[in-house]
């Protein structure tokens, strides 16, 4: 998978400079690979520790989307190979890998070990411990990250792009920002942050997003404190030299950001689109707060679909309706349980679990089923585990939670122990 990440310093007053961290593949919609994402990593660690630098700004090439994801065609082909070759991961490599994946290595050290194209004797299990380890450390430094981080998020705002997004102390978006965690359309699960940023929404509307992938516009981003400011995509340019010009030395630097934001705010107003969430939140949060995953998937089909004095059925809720149908039942599972039993994990716990949910998916094969489907053939038919929720085994879904690695030796074990930023509750809430 081709990109990079444009990395530049805007010199400002005072030998001050803005970061600038620009994600390079359009093709792809900018999702993410493994090589970008160490290319960001090493530019956040660098801007941390300098002095100059007062601010990150993020954001990415052309106007359809800030960031459509994570590298799952890379992680596709790692999983196609295992089995073709017949490379399958034993329950002692599973154990293994503690120590030989990236928890015995610095991430730096792991860079070196894959590129954009995976070694075709890349176990599963390693790629993607790998890969997930250095996504959610590098999603975790922008959470807690010690400077004001401005991400544009511009177009399509999805799975490892909302992960990239919604820690930012100031997130951005414009009338073409849809955000989504669309993972139950391809067997993964919402992901990045999810298991925490979801429980942070209002009662119910974090498992319905999660459960229906659905998506949020800029409106009802603002409504639910997704983002902070809606601007026009001609104000880039206007936010950038804003900053630029701005004397840092007179400033608190986060009070700075947010007085240059919310001098453009006013613009884009009449630009907003219409909501699209908020005109069912009564009717999400009836469905969606109590009950077990059948009663609550039972539920939401019967939401009523047509709201206010509209005459026809809304399609926003359909489509949510239709991708629930039709998604994981696995999945389904999973974002319940990350809902209803770990609502109170810190954030460095969160994306510990996490990672393990990710690496034991790419094993399991679901993931795998729906990636297969909805991106490489196209069928649009993914061969589920399970035919609905009701069917599946919960041991299975117990394997899935249970931990890759000892405490002591997981490959985020560092999380929340060298931060140097504010908490992260005090960027999202």
């Amino acid at each position: 998978m081709a990109g990079q990440v444009n990395i530049q310093e805007l010199p400002c007053k005072n030998g001050r400079k803005i970061g600038i961290a620009e994600l390079d593949n359009p093709s792809s919609l900018n999702a993410l690979s493994y090589d970008m994402l160490v290319q960001l990593h090493e530019a956040l660690l660098h801007w941390q520790d300098d002095d100059d630098v007062v601010c990150v700004f993020l954001h990415g090439v052309g106007e359809k989307a800030f960031c459509a994801g994570g590298d799952v065609r890379s992680m596709y082909q790692v999983m196609d190979e295992a089995r073709h070759q017949s490379d399958g991961v034993t329950d002692g490599d599973k154990a293994k890998s503690g120590q030989n994946g990236a928890s015995s290595q610095s991430l730096g050290d792991v860079a070196t070990r894959h590129s954009d194209k995976p070694h075709p004797g890349c176990r599963t299990t390693g790629f993607l411990t790998d890969y997930f380890a250095l996504e959610y450390t590098t999603d975790y430094m922008i959470h807690t990250y010690p400077k004001p981080v401005v991400v544009w998020g511009q177009g399509i705002v999805m799975g490892g792009g909302i992960g990239l997004y919604i820690g930012a102390s100031h997130r951005i978006s414009t009338p073409s920002t849809r955000l989504a965690m669309p993972e139950i359309t391809i067997g993964l699960y919402p992901d990045v942050g999810g298991t925490w940023f979801l429980n942070r929404l209002p009662q119910g509307v974090g498992l319905f997003l999660g459960l229906t992938g659905a998506q949020v516009n800029a409106t009802d981003a603002l409504a639910l404190s997704m983002t902070e400011h809606v601007l026009l995509p001609e104000q880039k340019s206007q936010l950038l030299s804003g900053l630029q010009h701005y004397d840092w030395e007179e400033s608190e630097v986060y009070a700075g950001v947010t007085e240059v934001l919310d001098t453009l705010g006013s613009a884009a107003t009449s630009s907003h689109p219409d909501s699209q969430l908020i005109p069912h939140l009564p009717a999400i949060q009836a469905a969606c707060q109590y009950g077990s995953l059948s009663e609550i998937c039972r539920n939401i089909q019967a939401m009523p679909e047509v709201v206010s004095n509209h005459a026809e059925p809304d399609k926003w809720l359909q489509q949510a309706k239709f991708s629930l149908a039709a998604g994981s039942p696995i999945t389904a599972h999973i974002c319940y349980r990350q809902i209803t039993q770990f609502h109170e994990e810190s954030l460095a716990d969160c994306f510990r679990m996490e990672l393990t949910l990710s690496v034991r998916c790419g094993l399991l094969g679901e993931f795998y089923e729906g990636v297969k489907a909805r991106l490489i053939e196209k069928t649009e038919q993914p061969n589920w585990r399970f035919k609905d929720v009701d069917s599946v085994d919960i041991a299975v879904i117990e394997q899935l939670f249970t931990p890759l690695w000892a405490d002591n030796e997981h490959p985020l074990q560092q999380l929340g122990l060298i931060s140097k930023g504010q908490p992260a509750s005090a960027h999202y809430n």
